[in-house]
């Protein structure tokens, strides 16, 4: 059986918890310094995840920004992108998004009912697969795994966020605190309320804890519990 990739989720939250606020305008969490560490993290994946309703809201493009690890990329024989991957249950894609136009190969992983849809809606500008009649996450990372993806980066949203952890599906956790205060209750936030492992006494493993100019970064390991 083909491993599954090291799936590893990385979000910039506010100190209370926020993935952005409630505005147009994407709110900027992280500073110069912590986004150049996530193309790192990026250039060292083989993909890169975001569910539709992320791409929907906030319309990036997921890119490895340097050219110098792109090309490193290359010499080691990979290709200068990583794959970039998105769920969607409904298959509610617009192919004007700036996904589908930059960047190397792109993968939609869907249902069933929701297959054909996205199929004509993008054409060729993405492969597509469904994992059966309902989204599951395990076979979500099993087919990731069979394409030879190895380390899969997911950048959120919250509810993808939230599924992975509360499956036990996720190896490891950066998350760059910033030191800003949202408090909308409407806003999107890096985790919602789930039966996760363990419950509420459950400790993660510290691997790291780093300051990047005025951001923190933590890094979890959350299958290792006490």
């Amino acid at each position: 059986m083909t491993a599954r990739p090291y799936v590893l989720l990385s979000a910039a939250m506010s100190v209370d918890g926020y993935l952005d606020d409630t505005s147009p305008e994407r709110l900027l969490l992280s500073n110069a310094e912590d986004f150049d560490r996530v193309d790192q993290v990026r250039a060292e994946s083989d993909a890169i995840l975001i569910g539709a309703n992320t791409m929907r809201r906030d319309n990036p493009r997921l890119l490895v920004n340097s050219d110098e690890r792109r090309a490193q990329r290359v010499a080691d024989g990979k290709p200068a992108y990583p794959l970039k991957v998105t769920v969607t249950r409904t298959g509610d894609l617009a192919a004007d998004l700036k996904f589908w136009h930059h960047g190397g190969d792109k993968l939609v992983v869907t249902v069933d009912s929701a297959v054909e849809k996205v199929r004509a809606t993008l054409g060729d500008l993405a492969d597509v697969v469904s994992v059966g009649p309902d989204l599951d996450w395990g076979l979500v990372l099993d087919e990731l795994g069979r394409r030879g993806v190895k380390q899969l980066m997911v950048e959120g949203g919250g509810t993808i966020h939230t599924q992975l952890m509360a499956q036990n599906l996720a190896d490891e956790v950066h998350l760059a605190v910033a030191p800003l205060l949202v408090g909308q209750a409407d806003a999107p936030k890096f985790l919602s309320a789930a039966d996760y492992p363990g419950g509420s006494t459950s400790r993660m493993r510290l691997l790291e804890a780093r300051a990047i100019g005025d951001v923190v970064l933590l890094r979890y390991a959350p299958k290792e519990r006490g």
